[in-house]
Parts: C-alpha cells; sequence; structure tokens
C-alpha cells in the first residue's frame, strides 16, 4: 500500500506541477504588473480592517482564519524536510515560491470574493467550487474539486499535522501519542460545533501570538550566532544555483523541494486560502486579494525562514545526497522532520535544555488551528454541495472523520503520513490552477477597478461586476442595486446570465 500511495505522490508532483506552480507565479506577477511589490502599503493598511457582520467575518480574522491553515507543522517539519532532501538552496527556492505565489494567491482570493454567497444561515461561502460553477459553468469540475477537498482537508491533511505533533510531544515531553491525539480531538470538537465565527474568533487572537513569539526566538538565535550570519546567506544562495562544492549536483533537488514545501506551506495556488477569503465582510472583493497576498509573506517570508534560518545556523540538518549516500550525518534517531528544529533551538547554550519544549508547544499551537482551518475548507465544500439538496449528515460525518484523522494521525509513520498530505494537497492544485489560468479576468478586472478608485480617493469603494463586463455574481450583483444579497433581482436588471463569467 505505501509503495502506492508513494508511486502516486510521485505522479501528482511531477516536474510539470513544479513548473505550473513557478510559471503561473511568474505570469500573474506580470498580469498584476507586480502588485505583491506595489500593493504592500496596501495589504497593510487592509489587515487591520475590522469590519464584521453576521453574514461575514473581518478582513482580519479571514487573514488570521486563512494563517491558521497556512502556518502548520509545513512551517516546521515541511521546512527542515525541504532542506534534507534539497540542500539549504531550497530555502531560497520557497522564497521565490512566495514571491510568484502572492500574485496567484490575489487572484484565487479575489476570483473567491466577487463568486461568494450566502449559505441557507446567512453565512458568507466561497471558495474554487463556487467560482468554478459559476464563472466556467462546469459544475462537474467543481463537485470534483468540492470532493477532493473534502477528503484532502477531512482527513489526509490533519494525519499529517498531528502525526508531525505526536513526534515532537514524544520526544519533549515523553507524553504518549494516545493521549496527545484525546487532547487534540477534544479541542477540536469543542469548536468545530461552533461555526465558523468560533473558529475565526479563537484564531485572531492565536494565530498572532504564536506567530510572534516563533520569531522572537528565531532572531534571538540569529542574534546569539550573528557572526555566522553572512556564511549562512551565501550557503543559500551558492546551494539554491548549484554554486557550492557540496550541493551543487542538488541542484534539482533544490527547486522540487523548495517549491513542493513552499506550496504545502504558503498554500498559493492551492485552493484552501480561498475559502477563508470569501467569508470577509469587504467594500470590493479586490480587498481580500490583497490581505490573503500579504497572507503568503507571513507564512513563508516570516515563519518559514524563522525555522530555516534556525536549523542552517545552528547546523543542525542533514541532506541526503542523490544517490542515496548521506553528506551529514543524521542526528541519532531523529527523522528529518520537526526533530531538526527541536535539536537546533535546544543547541544554542543560553536555550538548551527547553528547546525541544518551546517547538513542541509551537507545533500545538500551530497543529491545533490549522486542523481547524481544514475543518472549516472541508464544511465550506459541503456547504456547496449541500446548496439544492439539503444533507445535514454530511456536516456531521465530517466531523466524526476529522477526529478520527487525529487519532489515526498520531499512529502513521512520518513518511507515510506526509506522502498521504502531499497527495492532497497535489491534487488541490492541479484542479485550482487549471482553473484560475481559465478565469482569470474578473480577478484582473477587479484590480484595475480598484486601483482607479483608490488613486481617485474615494470615501467607500464601489464593486459593480455588471459594468466591468462580470457575470454571474449574484452577491455583488443584488448588492450594487441595494437589495439584500440573498433577494432575487427585480426584472430588468439581473446581469446576463450564461457560463463565460469572464
Amino acid at each position: 500500500m505505501e509503495d502506492l500511495i508513494n508511486a502516486l505522490n510521485g505522479i501528482i508532483w511531477s516536474k510539470a506541477l513544479i513548473a505550473l506552480c513557478l510559471g503561473l507565479g511568474l505570469y500573474f506577477s506580470i498580469r498584476t504588473r507586480f502588485m505583491q511589490i506595489r500593493g504592500v502599503p496596501e495589504m497593510l493598511r487592509l489587515m487591520f480592517n475590522n469590519k464584521s457582520s453576521n453574514a461575514g467575518v473581518s478582513s482580519f480574522q479571514a487573514l488570521a482564519l486563512s494563517l491558521s491553515g497556512r502556518v502548520g507543522t509545513g512551517n516546521i517539519a515541511g521546512v527542515a524536510t525541504a532542506i534534507a532532501f534539497g540542500g539549504p538552496g531550497a530555502v531560497f527556492w520557497m522564497w521565490v515560491m512566495a514571491f510568484l505565489g502572492a500574485s496567484t494567491s490575489y487572484v484565487e482570493s479575489t476570483l473567491a470574493q466577487i463568486y461568494k454567497e450566502k449559505d441557507d444561515e446567512g453565512r458568507y461561502r466561497g471558495g474554487p467550487a463556487y467560482y468554478i460553477e459559476k464563472a466556467m459553468g462546469q459544475k462537474w469540475y467543481a463537485w470534483i474539486f468540492a470532493v477532493v477537498t473534502i477528503i484532502a482537508c477531512g482527513f489526509l491533511l490533519p494525519v499529517v499535522q498531528v502525526n508531525t505533533l505526536a513526534s515532537s510531544m514524544q520526544t519533549a515531553f515523553g507524553l504518549p501519542p494516545l493521549l496527545i491525539a484525546l487532547g487534540v480531538a477534544m479541542g477540536l470538537a469543542l469548536i468545530i460545533f461552533g461555526g465558523v465565527t468560533r473558529i475565526a474568533s479563537f484564531t485572531q487572537f492565536v494565530v498572532p501570538f504564536m506567530a510572534l513569539a516563533y520569531i522572537l526566538v528565531a532572531l534571538t538565535i540569529l542574534a546569539l550566532n550573528i557572526e555566522r550570519v553572512p556564511a549562512m546567506f551565501q550557503l543559500i544562495i551558492e546551494s539554491a544555483f548549484g554554486l557550492h562544492a557540496g550541493f551543487g549536483a542538488m541542484l534539482g533537488l533544490a527547486v522540487e523541494w523548495g517549491v513542493k514545501r513552499g506550496i504545502y506551506s504558503n498554500e498559493a495556488g492551492q485552493g484552501t486560502g480561498p475559502h477563508a477569503a470569501a467569508a470577509a465582510e469587504v467594500q470590493h472583493p479586490a480587498q481580500q486579494g490583497y490581505v490573503q497576498a500579504f497572507a503568503v509573506y507571513v507564512d513563508t517570508l516570516l515563519v518559514c525562514t524563522a525555522t530555516a534560518f534556525m536549523i542552517l545556523i545552528t547546523d543542525m540538518y542533514n541532506v541526503i545526497a542523490p544517490a542515496g549516500g548521506f553528506l551529514r550525518e543524521a542526528l541519532p534517531g531523529m527523522d528529518a522532520g520537526a526533530g531538526f528544529t527541536q535539536a537546533a533551538v535546544d543547541s544554542v547554550p543560553d536555550m538548551s535544555g527547553w528547546g525541544e519544549g518551546f517547538v513542541a508547544l509551537a507545533l500545538l499551537f500551530f497543529v491545533f488551528t490549522t486542523v481547524l482551518a481544514y475543518y472549516y475548507m472541508a464544511e465550506t465544500n459541503i456547504a456547496y454541495i449541500n446548496r439544492k439538496v439539503h444533507r445535514p449528515w454530511l456536516v456531521l460525518l465530517l466531523r466524526l472523520v476529522i477526529i478520527a484523522a487525529v487519532m489515526i494521525g498520531v499512529f502513521r509513520t512520518t513518511g507515510g503520513a506526509w506522502a498521504l498530505g502531499d497527495i492532497g494537497v497535489g491534487l488541490m492544485a492541479w484542479l485550482n490552477l487549471v482553473a484560475i489560468v481559465i478565469l482569470q479576468k474578473p480577478a484582473l478586472l477587479a484590480l484595475r477597478d480598484y486601483e482607479r478608485q483608490k488613486k481617485a480617493k474615494v470615501a467607500d469603494y464601489d464593486f459593480d461586476p455588471r459594468a466591468l463586463g462580470i457575470r454571474n455574481a449574484g452577491y455583488w450583483e443584488r448588492r450594487e442595486v441595494g437589495l439584500e444579497p440573498d433577494l432575487p433581482l427585480p426584472d430588468g436588471v439581473d446581469a446576463p446570465r450564461g457560463g463565460d463569467g469572464r
């Protein structure tokens, strides 16, 4: 079975997907005129918009909800794995993926806002399944994405998260895996039965705190090893382009693992971020595009980089050569995962004795909020499936399955868990990237419209999809004519209907 999983993983994560992720990131950067650079001040301004409603969360809550899905075990164990198999140069390619992926995140998140709708309980719902059906007119494709996302976020990805947490907690505190699983499952059940508002309220406080604490520890380690910082950057750059003697043969692996783990962590193009983006209460769809583009920066350029610097500057990493030999000796009994980060913190003389515990606790917060975000994404896709025929038992089944995934995760082998997670991420990425290539035009029109209004210094932003030639954006069409978004448009006002939402 494990051989089959690995074979399937190899097919999904072929060089074609690596090239597609990098290529589309560059393409969207050019099409948006590098909004990920020009728009940084606007990202920061919008990030602190606390306007919310009964239907939607604030921009900051949407950012926190999105970051809770992005900032997880990939930021600790995933970065360590990328360095282990791709060399220090993988860190550089993670940075490249974040820079280019920010524009991809803008496109998918803006599409989610444009085509969002209200569910039966009056809450905003949206994401790839919604914009695939409304803008592309391909309901079968939307259903495939929804089903894949439910399986990936409801089962496969939580297994990876909890597996890494259990290993880390056992290393640090000697806690039995079953006890860890029970604790996470009970906490998860208490929150997921409260809905998206409770999830958003929890993550908006926990995510900034845990990320800031983690980054501060990394900065402390850098300060204590300040004389090694130039050599560390030189190692990363030389390894990234195959110039370093020890890593010259690993250029392809550096790119592959940097992009692979970059996507797993920052989720740009994967199709997960748009679910949180659609839940936000905003004046204009492009605003969440800006905010979610910034989320990619926070995840990779701050949190992932913190992990990479701690491992590299303390020399606590292990790289596997293409021929199968080791360029460095592995730490005794330690996999290429969270253990490397734990060893890095613990190796600093002033932090010796508590490094393992700190990383384990950081992982506890990271993993718990990530599994919460995964539940929300899976629930949103169940809401999509339930739009025409109400099946309340599906939500209950999802809750039971994700709790079961938490229990199963602690007993999976590390390699097997990561392979399952990679399959889930890869399938979602393929489906979503193909969709946003086809559906990019509304997001680009929204960007130009928003920038035009920003330049005109309007007091309140306005979004009229009909004036821009965007079809099937029912929520914004109704809002534009002053109706409640869940009411039908009057005769003569409705926009032309058709499969092409571009």
